[in-house]
Formats: C-alpha cells, structure tokens, sequence
C-alpha cells in the first residue's frame, strides 16, 4: 500500500508540466530558468565556502551548526534546480518530496539555532577580544621582564660566585701574608702565605688573638691591628719560637655593621740580608779603593827603589860582598810589588798576565793542594785527555779559579763524594754559537770542575753567575766566587758553562783560548843579556822627581838618549823645540789637569806616529774604564825591571811602525 502510494506521487504521466501554465511564452519560461539558475548557483556556492571555513579552522565554536546551514542552503537550491527541470517535465513528487526534505531541515536548524542563541552571544567581542590581546601582550611583557630580571639575578649571582672564587684565588696564591680580624684582634682569615711565614696552620689559629704572632705585642690596651694600621715595619714570632722582620699594612672595613681589619704581612728577611751584603759590598768596594790607592803609591816607590838597586848592582859589579845588599834590596822590591800585585786582585785592579800554560801540569800541581785544603770526604781525581793541552791566560786567575770552584763543590757535598778536575781541547762551532752568540767559534782549552753533590735547580742555575746571588747560608757565601770566574773567564776571551741536575752534582766549564805552541809567552829574563838596547831620544814625562830621576837613569843606561818634563804642558813644549825626539814615554795619571792619555793625544797631533809607551801603577783595565786610556795601549805596570822597561820600548817602537 505503501509502495502504491509512492509510485503515484512519483508518476507524472498523468501531470502536466509547469510549462502549460506559462503558455509556453518563451519570455517567461527563460526568465523563471535564469532566475531559478543564479539562485541554485548562489545556493550551491555558500555550502561549499562553510564547508572550506570549517575544514580550515577547526577551532570555530559549534561547527556543526555550519554544517546544519550548508545542508538547508544546498536543499534550498536544490527546490530551485527542480523547479528549473518542472517547466519541461512534471515531477512534481520528487520536488515535493525535495521541499519536504528541504522543510525538516529548516526546521530543525531553525530549533536548535534558537538554544544556541545564548551561547553564541557569550562569545566574545572584537573590542573585548582586543583587550584580552591587551592584557595577554601586557602579561607577556611582565613575564619577559621578570625573565630577564631572573637572568639578571643570575648573572650576578654567577659573576658574585666568580668574584668571590677570583678573591679566594689571590687570597690562597699571593706571596704576602693576609690576616682578617675582628675588632678584638681575633683571628678570621690565616692564608696559606701566612702558615708558611709563621708556622700555624689556619686550623691552630683561627679565631686566637693576633698579638701571639708579634713579640712586641706586651699588654698593650689598644687594639693591636689599629695600633699596626700606622706602625709599618715590626717583628713576628714563628711557631718555633723564632723571629723575623716584616713589613705590616692594615686597612679597616665594615661586614654586617662589625668593623673588622685586613692586614697584609710582607716578609723583609730577603731585603734586610740583601741590605746586609749591599752594606758588606759597598765596604769592600771601599776597602779595595783604598787597597788601589795605597798599591799604587807602593807601586811608584818600588820603582824608584827597585830602579836604584839595579843601579848600583851594575856599578858594584866589581864588589860582590857590596853588590849582595843591592841585590837584597832587588828582591825585597819585587817582593813588595807582589804584594801590591795582590792588593791590585783584591780591588780588581789587576793588569792580567796572560801567558801559556800547561793546564794538564796546572791540575796536578794543583790537586796537591787541594788535597790539604779540602775535607778528607772529600775524593780527588783528575783526567786529562793525552797531547798537549795549552791555554793562553792569566795562570794565578786560572789557579784562583779553580780553587774557588772546588772549594763550591765542598760545600754541595757536605757528607762526602768525588771531585773530578779534567782538560782537553774542544772546540765551539757555528752551531755553539748560534745557541751562545756572545762565544767566539773556534778551538778552545776546556777545563771541568765536576762533583757528585746536591746539585742545584734550573732556577738557580740561571743565575749562578749573578754578582751577590747564592744559596748558602747567612755569612757562609757573598754570591760573588763564580761572577769572578765569569769574569776572568771574560776578560780572557774564553767562555764559562754550568750544567746541573738536583740530586746527581755539577759541572762547570771553563773554555779558554788555545795558545799556539810556536808562539813563546815565556817571562822574561831578568839577565843583562837579556835587555834589548837603543840609540833613540826618548821624552820622558813623569811627575815624581824620584820616579822621574830613576826612569832617566835606566833608559840611559840601555843607551838611549833621554829628554825630560815634570808634567804635560813642559812635555809638549820640549816636542816642539826638540825636533830629534823619538817617543814619548809618559806616567799615565799626573797632576796638573792633563793625562798622560791627553798628552799622547797632543803629541801626535804635533808629531804624527810618535810612538808611546805608557807606565802607571794601576791596570789597564783601571784606567780605560776611567777613560785614561783605551785597550790598545801599550803600558808598563810599575814597579818594572830593566828588562821589562827594555823589552815595552822596543815593543813601543815596533807598534808606531805596524801603524804607520
């Protein structure tokens, strides 16, 4: 029955179509399709856009309810796309059963649209939505301030931890004691520089009073760090009981309301000590002045008297129980100018005397002696390569040397060990060079001192050769025993070296010029025979008139002709009337403002290529720092012998005619 009813409502044979009822006039059936059409199309078309809109953003409130409107719009236009196809054909069932579907659907959209109504009115406004946006961007900066704010606080409380570890840090390294006390005096910081100076451990003495650390302290009523805040300089008490100088500072802060004080302690036992050997070395510096001074005058009578006696020996060669007390009074000059000699070492005022010398001779002769001198722990060897080994050089600075250095080795072997004195020839090549720029390259005498003992630490083996710098106990060093062998070493056109490793011992080494075995260094002899004579003029300028008397006599008597002047300008004035003068022959230091340096100076403008021989009583050394002459010179150190004074003339003369 009710599929019978179906088939009718759907059969249109027994219908006509819309058409009929608009006559067919073309002008109204296409005005009712166009309209019909643009409405379907319209119709269709919003379905479509919700569709997109609710697809794309899901997060729109109550969706459904779009898609309720999409599906009433679509079977809206659908009522419209039938009402197009009724003009032609009369399915007038289905469009009512289209507008029966299309009616529920308004319905039902209509009702639930209308108890949505309240819900949709909650939804918020632009103008409240903007606000919210207000408020959300003001949170965002408050919470973007209070970010950085927290980052902040932790950047500082990162850079006070670093500041605090960076303090910490310098308070644990420095060299300086650091001590914090209350305003009792109580101890509240002790670091490490102060338990190393005073001998507690901060533990021991954290939270004690500070006056136990200074002698002085007594009852004082004041507060102790107040009292130092100006004192400066006072005494502390190590833990052992013994005492130190040292150098307090104290400055005064506030912590919490509580004064509290920071005291900087700075050991002065390195400055007083190096006060001490400053004050020790000016002493021997003015000591060894004096020791120049008086050797040089010593010098000037030994030559008048050594002179004399020569003398008087030649005239009593006929007499020899006469001639025996000229020659006493001969050998007791030279012996007093041996001691001058010594005083003129003392002040550093030596001329050297280089010579050739037997180094592997010099070791045995020497181990004989420091046999006696030094401990019986103490066991000596020497080693020598075989050949010949000569150096050309002071012997008495050499031997002097090497005593030094061995009695060094004693004190690095306080129980015992080997000493071991070796030479041999070497030599020091471009590549030597290159690490010692200041070494000559070439063939050199290599003399080591090598002892077993402590040996010393990289550091202190740096500055071994520093003047005043040693490692030995107060009063059992000066610091200056291997500057001097630097030094000779030095002066001698040589090299000195140091090689240790703590625990194993020392090695120091002498490298010395080699001396060609052809050339004779030999001293000369005091013979007659010996004295090379002239025929020249000689102008002889000396102000001491027994010196000047003594010097005529000994040139004459080795056949020269001689012209004499008591200072400078009389010298200067014999060179210009006397025109056979051969050389000058001049004391170095005279008064009456001109120098025997000033004076050779004059006399070769006057008289180009005059030979000069100096004679003075001080070394050459001396005078060329004092600018009174220069390394070349050619000097005769007072007091001389004949043949001495015979060999400086003719090697006066022989020098004027290679500069020529």
């Amino acid at each position: 029955m009710m599929w019978a009813f179906f088939e009718r409502l759907l059969d249109p044979s027994m219908l006509s179509p819309h058409g009929i009822c608009l006559l067919w006039e073309p002008e109204l059936i296409w005005l009712h399709v166009v309209s019909d059409a643009c409405i379907a199309a319209a119709y269709f078309s919003i379905p479509f856009a919700l569709a997109i809109l609710v697809t794309k953003r899901r997060d729109l409130k109550f969706g459904w309810v779009y898609w309720a409107f999409a599906i009433f719009i679509m079977a809206c236009g659908l009522t419209h796309v039938l009402s197009i196809y009724t003009l032609w054909v009369p399915v007038y069932g289905i469009e009512g059963m289209v507008k029966a579907a299309t009616a529920v659907a308004s319905v039902v959209t209509a009702g639930a649209l209308w108890p949505l109504l309240p819900k949709i009115l909650t939804i918020p406004s632009p103008f409240e939505l903007r606000q919210v946006q207000a408020a959300l961007e003001e949170e965002e900066i408050k919470s973007r301030d209070a970010t950085l704010l927290l980052q902040q606080v932790s950047d500082a409380q990162r850079a006070m931890r670093e500041s605090v570890a960076r303090l910490t840090a310098i308070v644990e390294t420095a060299v300086d004691g650091v001590i914090l006390l209350d305003a009792q005096d109580h101890i509240l910081l002790f670091n490490p520089a102060c338990e190393r100076l005073f001998g507690y451990s901060a533990d021991e003495i954290m939270g004690r009073n500070v006056r136990m650390l200074m002698p002085e302290a007594g009852t004082a009523p004041d507060s102790h760090a107040r009292h130092f805040a100006t004192a400066g300089e006072a005494i502390g008490l190590r833990k052992d009981g013994s005492t130190f100088s040292m150098d307090v500072s104290v400055g005064r802060t506030r912590q919490d309301g509580e004064l509290i004080f920071v005291g900087i302690v700075h050991d002065l036992t390195a400055r007083k000590l190096t006060e001490q050997q400053l004050q020790q070395a000016q002493k021997m510096e003015t000591v060894g002045q004096l020791s120049g001074g008086i050797a040089h005058d010593f010098n000037n009578l030994l030559t008048v008297i050594i002179g004399n006696a020569e003398h008087l020996s030649e005239q009593l060669k006929a007499r020899p129980d006469l001639r025996r007390f000229s020659e006493d009074i001969c050998q007791s000059g030279e012996r007093g100018a041996e001691l001058t000699q010594r005083l003129l070492a003392f002040s550093r005022r030596q001329l050297l005397q280089p010579q050739t010398i037997d180094c592997r001779g010099l070791l045995e002769s020497m181990f004989k002696l420091l046999k006696r001198t030094l401990r019986e722990d103490i066991e000596i060897r020497t080693a020598s390569r075989p050949g010949t080994i000569v150096a050309f050089a002071d012997r008495a600075q050499l031997e002097s040397a090497v005593l030094n250095l061995a009695l060094n080795a004693q004190d690095a072997m306080p129980a015992g060990g080997h000493l071991t004195l070796s030479t041999e020839l070497t030599t020091l090549d471009d590549d030597y060079r290159t690490l010692h720029p200041e070494v000559a390259s070439g063939s050199y005498v290599l003399i080591s001192i090598t002892d077993d003992g402590e040996g010393m630490m990289p550091e202190v083996t740096r500055r071994a050769f520093e003047p005043f710098f040693t490692t030995k106990e107060v009063g059992k060093g000066s610091g200056l025993g291997l500057s001097m062998v630097y030094g000779f070493a030095k002066q001698s056109n040589g090299h000195v070296s140091i090689y240790s490793e703590p625990g194993l011992g020392t090695t120091v080494r002498i490298y010395l010029p080699r001396a060609d075995i052809g050339s004779s260094h030999a001293e000369l002899s005091d013979g007659e025979d010996a004295a090379p004579r002239g025929y020249e003029t000689i102008l002889i300028a000396e102000d001491d008139p027994f010196v000047r008397s003594s010097a005529i006599r000994r040139v004459e008597a080795l056949g020269y002709r001689v012209v004499a002047a008591v200072n400078g300008k009389e010298a200067l004035q014999q060179l210009r009337t006397e025109p056979g003068i051969d050389m000058l022959f001049t004391d170095i230091v005279m008064p009456g403002g001109m120098s025997g340096w000033e004076l050779a100076d004059q006399a070769r403008r006057i008289r180009p290529g005059l030979p000069v021989l100096f004679t003075s009583g001080y070394a050459l050394e001396t005078l060329v720092e004092q600018g009174h002459a220069h390394a070349q010179a050619i000097v005769l150190t007072k007091p001389y012998r004949k043949v001495e004074l015979a060999q400086r003339l003719r090697d006066a003369f022989a020098a004027a005619v290679v500069t020529s």
